[in-house]
């Protein structure tokens, strides 16, 4: 396997070594998958939880086996990490707070988590000459200049005034009192230093923007395998009303537009980045479809009509309800109009494009859901017995 494998321009893959930060997430899990099951590539797999990779961990007669290795930490405050970072070659860094129900409500732990945390993670890297791919996220866009345009102007149609570039497009976030812009702003500002420690100290660096991956093992189902209390994201929140029979609850309407990527697409083109480090190299990269573009009340239309056929049941009689963002999300919310990623450098450098239709990624993903925590909601709605 490891000797018959070549990069995008012909050269042998050499196997080597990866400290993913965040390989127990979703993204990670899915990556770590890909890497043991295709590649010779060793994983230095650090995560405070590893449930969603145990499968790859054990038993030991795995065929992978000693070419991943799970280490239990937290990057707030353990001495391991640097000697970690020196020991692979690769540093990928998934680890973030990525909830929007917690960017306004936990704005101090979401600013310290996606920017002070990920401090030591670049520092090592660069003063040990260690390779890095950064995980950052499509909200860095902020808003587009579509949407400060009067309603009817011609130039809203226009895709230079809403599709967003890396290269091109402006950053722009809401008031310092829309705490939800916390997440962004502190995305953006550990992609400026990232940037900068490449240009001043020539750290090899791709940062990836991911725009919404999905697919099974993603985000949390409240109350199952995640906080009672919690608010997962949009595609996780719809799973869960409809897996509990509840109608889907719209924000302000459903109005917003999203791009959704099937999590496997997604993970080739990391994969890409990962085996041509030249192509990738201080390059900035959208990862997302622009051809599985819908409005989020949309979505939750298709959601209830996939959901419906793969699991046997009728749909609600009211299958949506509309609900405020400060009902929904509390104080200090706000959001994007619309984000459509443009494709054109991550074809150019590694000739990616997704695959997947969205019908064909929620079937996938709701399959997966319905098999593996339908059983779990009926026990958690069950009324105890009164005597």
């Amino acid at each position: 396997m490891a000797a018959s494998r070549m990069d995008l321009d012909g050269r042998p893959i050499k196997p080597i070594t990866i400290c993913m930060i965040g390989a127990g997430g979703f993204i990670g899990s899915h990556l770590c998958e890909k890497l043991m099951s295709e590649t010779p590539h060793k994983v230095l797999a650090l995560d405070v939880y590893n449930d969603k990779i145990k499968h790859l961990l054990e038993p030991d007669s795995l065929p992978w086996a000693g070419r991943i290795q799970f280490h239990r930490l937290n990057i707030k405050h353990d001495s391991r990490l640097e000697g970690l970072i020196k020991m692979a070659d690769l540093t990928i860094n998934l680890a973030a707070i990525c909830t929007p129900a917690d960017y306004n409500t936990r704005p101090l732990d979401t600013i310290y988590s996606n920017f002070i945390d990920a401090l030591p993670v670049v520092k090592y890297c660069s003063e040990n000459n260690k390779r890095l791919i950064h995980f950052s996220t499509c909200e860095v866009y902020g808003k587009t200049i579509q949407s400060f345009l009067p309603k009817d102007s011609p130039l809203r149609q226009d895709p230079a005034y809403y599709v967003l570039k890396e290269d091109v497009s402006p950053c722009i976030f809401g008031s310092i009192e829309k705490q939800r812009w916390s997440y962004a702003c502190a995305k953006q500002l550990i992609e400026r230093l990232i940037y900068a420690e490449g240009a001043e100290n020539g750290l090899e660096f791709t940062i990836v923007r991911p725009f919404n991956w999905i697919g099974p093992r993603m985000d949390f189902i409240p109350g199952i395998d995640g906080p009672s209390e919690g608010v997962p994201r949009v595609l996780a929140c719809f799973s869960n009303n409809l897996l509990r029979r509840e109608p889907l609850k719209l924000v302000d309407g459903g109005q917003s537009q999203r791009t959704f990527v099937y999590i496997k697409d997604a993970i080739e083109a990391v994969l890409l980045m990962i085996e041509n480090p030249g192509r990738a190299n201080g390059h900035i990269f959208n990862v997302g479809n622009p051809n599985n573009e819908v409005t989020v009340r949309q979505l939750a239309e298709m959601m209830t009509k996939v959901y419906t056929k793969v699991s046997g049941e009728s749909a609600l009689e009211t299958p949506t309800i509309d609900v405020s963002s400060k009902e929904f999300y509390g104080e200090g919310y706000d959001d994007s109009d619309k984000r459509i990623p443009d494709m054109t450098i991550i074809n150019k450098q590694l000739g990616w494009n997704p695959k997947t239709s969205l019908w064909d990624l929620l079937e996938s993903t709701l399959t997966y859901q319905h098999r593996t925590y339908a059983e779990a909601i009926k026990k958690s709605m069950a009324k105890p017995t009164s005597y």
